[in-house]
């Protein structure tokens, strides 16, 4: 017979489901602050609603009948204000604020969808373009600061790693809404994205506190990630290799398509090939938060770029859809062990004042991929895809090791950077 004293034993030995789920969430996402979660969900409701962007091409060649080679060139335009979007984001979170910063960004995004929506000129439609790419980004800086400075330790690759998913969970819930929404026609996308691009901001002005450090050094300028690129190597070394990282990372959407279609296989194929990286990014990620706060950074960093580099030139051997997912799977992991760790490298490396510039600096290297990425990728599929292939792997294998030593440099380096690195007034 089983005595009373047992049963309490056995009942605490064995936790309740429920009380495991929530331990198992607190080990996953607990300990961050309040303020954190505001930004993560604004992150995920902009995000959620990203209706445009995917589809804009569409709606140029579409309703406003714009021809596929002049739709090309509009995209440039879009991606020319992208490039300096974040470097500008980042000079104007140093000398004005994250918070307001945030908000004023989101606002000008909000403001620029909707005219958007009714521009008929191509000239106005360009204008527009160009306004909405050089702001759409320019929050980005500022959220990168804003958790940098309220989070501390290793809790910040964590907390990064968290709006990548929010940024990825949102985009899959966007493209599924997309689908359906589009038969109502692109007036209520523009409207929907706007709408939820103001709620991230009035979110972020209500709820997210600001952090900005109160220094004596001399105001922010415009020209400042410039300059820091110049003086500081480390930080020029981290938008090297980020750049060449996101050149890579950039075939999966320009490469990878005209693989599969290079092998006989349909266009749709892709769209259930790259479908593999979002339900993994969604599902995995999650479970592996705090395996990456513990493996050094050092190790999880350059083995994530490395895989990623393994796993798009793998698509060259590829010739039916299961290979092509697979290889999906493997640059999907690579992905995942880099998520968050680009910007909270960026934070260790910035004085706690700078922090905009720093990370607009290396938003520059995101944004100068996007116009990049088209060209070497498409010309080099066209000269010669094992050529190709194997400059994907090389950039992978090279960034992964430049990363490794960049880190070594990066926590040997002291707290604060020599005059040398400082901003002059």
């Amino acid at each position: 017979m089983v005595t009373d004293a047992e049963v309490e034993l056995l009942n605490a030995d064995v936790a309740p489901p429920h009380r495991w789920l929530r331990d198992r969430l607190d080990d996953q996402i607990g300990g961050l602050p309040n303020a954190f979660w505001w930004l993560w969900l604004g992150t995920l409701v902009n995000r959620a609603g990203t209706f445009i962007e995917p589809f804009f091409v569409l709606y140029l060649t579409g309703p406003r009948h714009i021809s596929v080679t002049t739709a090309g060139l509009v995209l440039t335009i879009w991606g020319l204000g992208s490039l300096i979007s974040q470097p500008v984001g980042g000079v104007l979170t140093d000398r004005y604020g994250r918070r307001t910063t945030l908000a004023a960004s989101l606002t000008a995004t909000a403001m620029a969808l909707f005219s958007l929506s009714f521009a008929r000129p191509l000239w106005v439609i360009a204008v527009l373009v160009f306004l909405l790419g050089l702001v759409a980004d320019m929050y980005r800086p500022a959220s990168t600061a804003a958790v940098a400075d309220l989070v501390t330790g290793t809790d910040r690759t964590r907390a990064y790693a968290l709006q990548f998913w929010a940024i990825n969970l949102g985009f899959s819930i966007a493209a599924t809404a997309a689908g359906v929404l589009l038969h109502f026609g692109f007036g209520l996308l523009f409207a929907l994205d706007a709408g939820t691009t103001l709620a991230f901001g009035l979110l972020a002005l209500r709820f997210v506190p600001e952090t900005r450090p109160e220094s004596s050094a001399a105001p922010a300028r415009l020209a400042d990630p410039l300059r820091l690129l110049r003086t500081d190597r480390l930080l020029l070394a981290a938008t090297v290799l980020v750049l060449g990282y996101a050149v890579l990372y950039g075939q999966v959407n320009v490469a990878l398509p005209l693989a599969i279609v290079h092998a006989g296989l349909t266009a749709s194929t892709y769209g259930y090939v790259i479908a593999v990286n979002g339900v993994l990014i969604v599902i995995g990620q999650p479970l592996t938060l705090r395996l990456l706060t513990r493996w050094p950074r050092r190790l999880s960093l350059p083995i994530g770029m490395a895989l990623v580099g393994i796993g798009v030139a793998a698509t060259g051997l590829c010739h039916r859809p299961w290979q092509f997912a697979l290889t999906v799977a493997v640059w999907t992991i690579g992905e995942i062990g880099t998520a968050g760790s680009f910007q909270a490298l960026i934070a260790s490396l910035a004085p706690d004042h700078m922090r905009g510039r720093y990370a607009g600096a290396l938003g520059l290297a995101w944004g100068a991929s996007g116009l990049l990425a088209p060209l070497l990728g498409a010309g080099g599929f066209a000269l010669s895809p094992t050529l190709l292939w194997t400059c994907c792997l090389l950039t992978g294998l090279l960034a992964a090791a430049g990363q490794y030593w960049l880190i070594d440099a990066i926590e040997h380096r002291r707290p604060d950077p020599p005059d040398s690195f400082a901003i002059q007034a």
